[in-house]
């Protein structure tokens, strides 16, 4: 069983999050929501979902956990002018453990300067963003890069579930 720390903001896009969070519950991985203030409910873009912030991002750390997930959204461009939440995230993907990111998830990984040299997938809107930040942009369902793995939409949701509980089985 791994320890996933989901990193989370209002005006996350719904499915990206209950989704693969449902995956990785019924495949026995334990979740923490982490984000700016604990105890803040967030809510999702489109109304059909919540969740509480459990644990600061400022304080938690790295070794808390074993992967990091990246909900899209609105929620990594709000996270992404948070100190405490870029640091994090840098400092996650430095640590070589998986980071799972869809949809506007690169926006945080951007921030962060942690996509340099990387392939990876995003949002069509943010395909520039990713090629100015150092990356190839890969126009595919899943795009794994060493430790990031990476989709582009809720389209892609099944195939992001699939790699990302490959990934955390290997990993076991």
């Amino acid at each position: 069983m791994s320890k996933i720390a989901v990193i989370l903001g209002n005006m996350y896009e719904d499915v990206e999050y209950t989704e693969p969070a449902k995956a990785f519950k019924e495949n026995g991985h334990e979740l923490t929501i982490i984000g700016v203030k604990k105890g803040e409910k967030v809510k999702g873009k489109r109304g059909n979902s919540s969740a509480i912030i459990e644990r600061s991002v400022k304080d938690v750390l790295i070794n808390d956990f074993d992967a990091l997930f990246i909900p899209g959204g609105y929620s990594p461009d709000e996270l992404r002018v948070d100190e405490d939440a870029v640091l994090f995230t840098k400092k996650f993907v430095e640590s070589g453990k998986p980071v799972f990111a869809i949809c506007h998830a690169p926006q945080l990984l951007i921030t962060a300067q942690a996509i340099k040299g990387r392939k990876i997938t995003g949002w069509k809107s943010i395909i520039q963003d990713i090629k100015n930040a150092g990356a190839t942009f890969v126009d595919a369902e899943v795009v794994k890069d060493d430790n990031i793995i990476s989709s582009r939409s809720p389209d892609d949701i099944p195939a992001f579930i699939k790699a990302t509980l490959k990934q955390l089985n290997n990993d076991e």
